[in-house]
């Protein structure tokens, strides 16, 4: 875990072990898979192109990757905020079987395109919001086309390096695996046992790319981003122009996406933002949080076990707890 205070580092800690059996307890600055926050680095490279006039945000996907298999005309603003109508992969059979049968051969990104989106749009762009994968696998092919660079050297020069981050790099193979602290998944196996995953699930599975990064840089990147250190004041307003999210969530009382962002649109410690992710053998979370009883913060929680939004209820206890220990108390 990590925390922030008005942008100090406040926390770095960590509970638990990294094996089973109990005996080796976890480094405070081990490795994990971030997942889904990935997305938000995917996003704050795209917004670092539009400032140096490479692209816009209302550019049409088609006008950058004319050989895209989608027919329906998105915009990358559509596809940054999951308002595309593209489908997703993630509850396919097809997909789930694939990585079962051999988490170490995923899908080329011809595979994961042909094969999601033979599934059909799910609405007229702009017309609702549904969550997509395979949006942000198109993401990183325009950064791809636009840098000429692959995603891992594309991001540490638009983000990574920006940001100060020393510990964060994007994962390409499975012998990349090794720099993380194992990860317990009962999810390539039918047995039901929790094993390692970390060397054998490779991270092409995860279709847009994933990082491995440590709580104290996912901490610092939140904190660079949401103060307005990576992007200019006109990008950091579209970032948060959130769309509201048709899905209930119990940590958040109205939720809403950004470009990249999770948003809470009325959480009482104002606009909170940041992003989750999951996947085989880890649960990760990075929130930014702007009013807790007057002070800034940024909490972060990873875990080597991939139970759904453990890392998310870890992140927001983090605030809580802060909240009650420093809560003036009311006058009776």
């Amino acid at each position: 875990m990590a925390l922030t205070v008005d942008g100090r580092p406040a926390l770095v800690a960590a509970v638990g072990h990294l094996n089973l059996e109990g005996t080796e307890p976890l480094d405070p600055e081990a490795r994990f898979y971030a997942y889904s926050i990935t997305k938000t680095f995917l996003a704050i490279a795209v917004l670092r192109l539009a400032e140096q006039g490479h692209l816009g945000l209302d550019d049409r996907l088609q006008a950058i990757l004319p050989e895209t298999p989608v027919d329906e005309p998105v915009t990358l603003r559509q596809v940054l905020n999951h308002t595309a109508g593209l489908p997703d992969y993630g509850s396919m059979a097809e997909y789930n079987e694939a990585l079962r049968a051999d988490p170490g051969a995923p899908w080329t990104s011809d595979q994961f395109l042909t094969r999601t989106l033979r599934l059909g749009v799910r609405f007229a762009a702009g017309r609702s919001w549904a969550y997509s994968n395979i949006g942000f696998l198109l993401v990183r092919l325009v950064i791809e086309r636009i840098t000429q660079q692959p995603m891992p050297d594309a991001l540490a020069d638009l983000v990574f390096r920006p940001a100060g981050l020393r510990q964060t790099f994007v994962a390409e193979s499975l012998a990349d695996g090794h720099a993380l602290t194992p990860g317990y998944s009962a999810a390539l196996d039918d047995d039901g046992d929790l094993r390692d995953v970390s060397h054998r699930y490779h991270p092409g599975w995860v279709a847009h790319g994933v990082a491995i990064s440590t709580a104290p840089d996912l901490a610092r990147a939140m904190e660079h981003l949401l103060t307005g250190r990576l992007l200019d004041e006109p990008s950091m307003a579209a970032m948060l122009t959130a769309v509201p999210v048709p899905d209930r969530h119990p940590l958040v009382v109205r939720p809403a996406y950004g470009l990249g962002l999770m948003v809470d649109l009325a959480s009482p410690y104002g606009l909170v933002a940041g992003h989750a992710g999951g996947g085989p053998g880890y649960s990760a979370a990075a929130f930014h949080v702007p009013d807790v009883v007057g002070h800034r913060l940024t909490s972060v929680a990873l875990v080597n076990r991939d139970r759904p939004d453990l890392g998310m209820e870890l992140a927001f206890a983090l605030v809580d707890a802060f909240a009650a220990r420093n809560e003036v108390p009311r006058p009776t």
